[in-house]
């Protein structure tokens, strides 16, 4: 139903209101006949929506035995808005306006007053009252399934424009890919050719050592270069993660790379939300990679723990014991961990300690549900 509209059963009890008080003016009450027709042509408007043409031949007697003709013309527009077969209502409107105009009973017809100009007159206007409800009908009808056509066309030049979208998306993520491929691509193959060179070619053991983890490092990006890669070039017809997915159980692994001196404590159990394993995976992969770019030399030490209904992600490292080499960065990864705490329902904390180190604090609740307080 649209808005500002009657329901139909409201509309529907209104027209048999209103063709009982037709009845109650123009028909005879005194008269069986006559009062039965009006009643039964009254009640059956209330099926015109279900069966519109049944409605119709039950009105119809009333407008040839008696001068209530509302019900007859209202179930005649009805047919007429519903039926898809124009010749229907034509028919019924012809049946209407014969019974309207020819006097009951039919054996007082005289065929010399019917060729007089009043009844000739008479005719015309029975025959305009007739057609009246049928063009109206039509009209109604023509009028809602023409606001399904612009439905329909709305929708489509919707799907179109999604559809471009997508196209301009695509185009996008594709240039995206060849610019990561020719140039950040490159640079890191180069990084990990040169560091696998001063690995063999080094004497020093602490070079040497160095020159692994840099190379190992530079060949798991690598990997996962080519993999988001393959990604941004891909239509977006399927759905495709962006690397597969990290868990606690990669937490030791990442820890062992991380290319600094390291100690892992926990005591999860693996079978956590897999949100709340990617949200602590990257915390500590965030955490340790800041560790390695702004405190070198820095001691690093990872404590996962449950907690008072929450888990509880500590990464803690001590002084710098050289200093930074100037990076370039985008600050967004800590942007990036709150954003996604949040998401969670927790929260993280980050700032110096006393000893000239730095603290890292993930809390999430325990069964990773957002915070609704």
């Amino acid at each position: 139903m649209s808005p500002g509209r009657l329901p139909a059963p409201v509309v529907d009890g209104l027209l048999v209101g209103a063709a009982l008080v037709d009845t109650w003016v123009n028909v005879d009450l005194t008269d069986p006949a006559e009062t039965v027709c009006a009643l039964l042509a009254a009640f059956a408007l209330a099926l015109r929506r279900r069966l519109p043409l049944t409605t119709f031949v039950l009105a119809l007697p009333t407008a040839l035995i008696t001068d209530a003709v509302f019900a007859t013309i209202a179930a005649l527009y009805t047919l007429s808005s519903l039926s898809r077969r124009l010749w229907l209502p034509a028919v019924c409107a012809l049946a209407f306006a014969a019974a309207d105009f020819l006097p009951w009973p039919w054996s007082a017809v005289r065929p010399a007053e019917l060729a007089r100009t009043p009844s000739l007159i008479q005719l015309v206007y029975t025959l305009a009252t007739a057609a009246a409800p049928v063009f109206l009908g039509q009209l109604v009808q023509a009028h809602r399934e023409l606001s399904l056509r612009l439905a329909e066309i709305s929708e489509a030049r919707e799907h179109e424009r999604l559809l471009t979208d997508q196209s301009i998306l695509s185009e996008e993520r594709a240039q995206l890919a060849r610019e990561m491929h020719d140039v950040v691509s490159h640079q890191v193959s180069l990084i990990a050719v040169q560091a696998g060179a001063l690995q063999v070619g080094s004497r020093d053991d602490e070079t040497r050592a160095a020159a692994a983890t840099i190379r190992q490092l530079s060949v798991q990006t690598l990997d996962e270069l080519r993999h988001m890669v393959s990604v941004l070039r891909a239509s977006g017809g399927r759905r495709t993660e962006l690397t597969p997915q990290p868990s606690l159980a990669d937490l030791r692994r990442l820890v062992a790379g991380s290319g600094i001196e390291a100690e892992l404590e926990t005591d999860l159990p693996g079978d956590l939300p897999p949100t709340i394993q990617r949200a602590v995976y990257r915390t500590v992969q965030e955490a340790l990679t800041n560790v390695r770019k702004h405190a070198p030399g820095a001691r690093a030490t990872v404590r996962i723990h449950h907690g008072d209904d929450a888990l509880h992600t500590v990464v803690t490292n001590t002084a710098p014991t050289r200093p930074a080499l100037a990076l370039p960065s985008a600050h967004h990864g800590l942007v990036g961990l709150r954003q996604r705490a949040e998401l969670l329902g927790g929260t993280v904390e980050a700032g110096p300690t006393a000893d000239g180190g730095y603290r890292l604090h993930l809390e999430l609740p325990a069964e990773g549900r957002p915070n609704r307080e």
